[in-house]
């Protein structure tokens, strides 16, 4: 359902809704291919397929071509393409009632001029024409010291500072209201204190909002531990950090989904019979994927195993939480994958599944994982045989190593 400008000054409204689904619209080589324009040709596509939002990459003028090292947030002539083409391009996902989802990277900003020490620490002659005291002093700045981790390298803003927050909430207003963004991704969010996203999504009042938090998970050497729950509460306090306000990207179900579907499936029950990632303790915020552009693409920091992606796929299309698709899953693999995520994406708004949909576990086995989600769909995942039980039922879909039903 498209929401109207009306109802928007809750922040709260989608995500107690439940039904997004989101698309990361691009990858790590997409700003050598004329990306706004590519794009523009999706755009239909991407609505048909039942999508609520896409993920653009940054869009301000940066020192990497990949945006994540902005200087001029003002500039919105990126190597993704011009301003004018950025401006075509929202204006069609408009037409097309697809949310456009900013990556608002303000950890760290690169400087135009030498000051203190000798560090590229001043912003003279661009708009928001900050000095040394707007970089943390862990950073060669004069400001305080980071409330988060260092992004080494590069300046890192200092949000203890009122004039650096108040230009940054201009900042992202101009996005929400001139530029034409609905929805927020904050990046690198390990580097500053939640409460300053709070602060932010209060400020420039996004549709949705969803927070990077990427902590290390628990291993034993180089086995990942079955328990997680330490990794997801830290996720778990970042968004309540942020007053709630906004969602996180689901990291501790990437990691272990990722194991699971290597024939470990009962690591997806955890001792209390849940998921066991963000998802299993508040899956309104939890937003889950399989992977993105540092974790998959050229990078792949982290890549789920390229055989199971659809595996992985059927767990978080058919699960609670806000699944979020990768941009080469659908559209760079293989025409065969992007119809079965269609599909897998067609259950899910037919049957009416949401981010608190309920789910009731049933096998968690090495070769085998079973549920039922608000006893309506029911998913199979692995080489273990089973089907659900009862006439009602009735296959939907199925794939390699996995198959969904619909009452």
């Amino acid at each position: 359902m498209a929401l109207d400008e009306s109802q928007q000054s809750d922040p709260l409204v989608v995500i107690r809704n439940g039904k997004e689904i989101i698309l990361q619209a691009f990858d790590w080589e997409s700003h050598k291919h004329d990306w706004w324009i590519n794009l523009d040709t999706k755009v239909p596509d991407i609505a048909k397929s039942g999508f609520t939002t896409a993920w653009l990459p940054p869009v301000c003028q940066s020192l990497a071509p990949e945006g994540y090292l902005p200087q001029n947030l003002y500039s919105l002539n990126s190597k993704y393409g011009s301003e004018d083409l950025l401006k075509a391009l929202l204006n069609k996902m408009k037409q097309y009632k697809v949310r456009a989802m900013a990556d608002i990277v303000i950890n760290h900003r690169v400087g135009t001029t030498q000051g203190h020490g000798g560090m590229y620490n001043r912003y003279d002659g661009i708009p928001m024409s900050w000095d040394e005291h707007a970089i943390t002093s862990c950073t060669g700045g004069r400001g305080n010291k980071s409330t988060g981790d260092n992004f080494n390298g590069v300046p890192n803003i200092d949000h203890t500072q009122s004039f650096v927050r108040k230009d940054l909430i201009d900042w992202m207003r101009w996005l929400r209201s001139s530029v034409g963004f609905q929805d927020f991704r904050f990046d690198f969010a390990k580097g500053y204190a939640s409460k300053y996203v709070k602060e932010y999504i209060e400020g420039a009042e996004p549709i949705f909002a969803v927070g990077e938090y990427w902590d290390t998970c628990n291993y034993k050497g180089s086995n990942l531990d079955y328990n997680q729950d330490s990794h997801r509460q830290r996720i778990i306090n970042w968004i309540d950090g942020a007053g709630q306000l906004s969602t996180a990207f689901d990291f501790t179900t990437k990691a272990v989904l990722q194991e699971a579907v290597k024939g470990e499936f009962w690591r997806l029950r955890d001792s209390k019979g849940k998921p066991p990632g963000v998802l299993g303790l508040w899956p309104s915020r939890a937003v889950t994927f399989i992977d993105n552009h540092d974790t998959g693409s050229t990078q792949a920091h982290w890549p789920f195993p390229s055989r199971h992606v659809m595996e992985g796929y059927a767990y978080i299309l058919t699960h609670p939480g806000i699944p979020s698709v990768f941009f080469d899953h659908f559209y760079e693999w293989d025409n065969s994958m992007h119809d079965q995520i269609v599909k897998l994406i067609a259950i899910r708004r037919n049957q009416g599944i949401h981010s608190r949909s309920s789910i009731r576990i049933l096998e968690a086995q090495p070769n085998l994982y079973a549920a039922t989600i608000d006893e309506k769909v029911s998913v199979k995942i692995g080489d273990g045989s089973w089907s659900p039980a009862g006439k009602e039922w009735t296959l939907a879909t199925s794939g390699h190593r996995y198959a969904v039903w619909q009452k």
